[in-house]
């Protein structure tokens, strides 16, 4: 006899138990997977539930791909199947509309409908609504203090959150919220550090001794990550918070197709982090253009993230903070008697 359990997370499994269990990881799937999976399982399976046969409706792929980037962002496809059922639902309605208005209709009538089976992509914000992703790219904005972090959710399932710093009249305090776990707040802290020590590097400060949020005068910083009723944790915020400090008290940019992960030591070295694969597949569904991992990682990105994904995603990795921020900020950051740095790509 065999016991097979799916479980979303696997921080609350008793680990004696779990020690004695095989470990079966499922990532998310791609878009193209997501394509043939709606097409071969998911559209026959709502067709027949909802009571419409095979010819009586046709959805193309470019319109099928639009429902898995424009109203589904997640690693399996139960919302994919709810966004299709929709579909389905939406037509099995208009063809019993119109059937019905031509069975009451008089013979000599000129202004009878005809029902189109045909599905596509211009015709998915009728039916199913405002796209989520132009909701989510309409909030991913190009801002002074804000970066986008990679982060793996408690389903399994990859993702992107923004990190936002603001600053404001105090005494060199760093507040933060967005119920973070102790983990977490040990990085916001690691991130400050490292950018005080290196402050007279970045240009923020005239000599070594001063510290950049005293100097002019006195600031505090606030870093936040929304959705403050999830709790956050874990070692791979560092790169990200380092990043939005810079561009707090730099004021240079990163563009919000650009996503990181990775921890810091507070030598300045970039340590590796889990859930690459995960984590770039978010980052793909979210439409990012460019990802920064730490070097350690370049194995995991090689062997388990799919060619299709690595094609259009541009992935940059660093081995120390400093060519993080090279890599997130390009030129715009400045530094003091540093010799140039060499960025591994893939």
């Amino acid at each position: 006899m065999l016991f097979i359990c799916t479980a979303n997370s696997l921080d609350t499994i008793s680990p004696p138990l779990l020690d004695r269990c095989e470990t079966v990881p499922l990532s998310g799937y791609t878009p193209t997977e997501k394509l043939h999976i709606a097409r071969r399982f998911l559209l026959p399976r709502q067709l027949d539930a909802n009571g419409l046969k095979e010819g009586q409706i046709e959805i193309d792929d470019e319109a099928l791909l639009g429902v898995v980037r424009g109203y589904t962002r997640e690693a399996g496809v139960r919302s994919l199947e709810r966004a299709v059922g929709g579909v389905a639902r939406y037509k099995a309605v208009e063809w019993a509309e119109i059937s019905e208005a031509q069975t009451e209709s008089q013979p000599e009538s000129s202004e009878v409908r005809v029902y189109d089976p045909r599905v596509r992509e211009e015709d998915l914000e009728k039916i199913l609504g405002i796209s989520r992703a132009d909701l989510e790219e309409k909030e991913r904005e190009l801002r002074r203090g804000v970066v986008w972090g990679l982060v793996v959710m408690g389903q399994g399932e990859g993702g992107v959150m923004p990190i936002e710093t603001v600053a404001l009249p105090g005494k060199g305090a760093l507040k933060l919220t967005g119920s973070l776990g102790d983990v977490i707040k040990e990085s916001a802290d690691l991130a400050l550090t490292w950018v005080k020590t290196h402050a007279y590097e970045l240009s923020l400060t005239p000599g070594r001794n001063a510290d950049p949020l005293l100097v002019p005068s006195g600031i505090d910083v606030h870093l936040h990550m929304p959705a403050g009723a999830t709790k956050k944790d874990g070692p791979s915020a560092g790169v990200a918070m380092v990043c939005a400090l810079v561009s707090l008290l730099t004021g240079a940019l990163v563009p919000p197709t650009t996503a990181m992960t990775g921890e810091i030591t507070l030598r300045g070295r970039v340590t590796p982090v889990g859930g690459i694969k995960e984590k770039v597949l978010g980052a793909h569904r979210a439409g990012m253009t460019k990802v920064i991992l730490p070097i350690g990682n370049m194995k995991d990105a090689e062997m388990d993230v799919p060619k299709e994904v690595k094609g259009e995603i541009e992935i940059v990795f660093v081995r120390t903070v400093r060519e993080g921020i090279r890599a997130a900020f390009g030129d715009a950051v400045k530094w003091r008697g540093l010799p140039g740095e060499l960025e591994t790509r893939l």
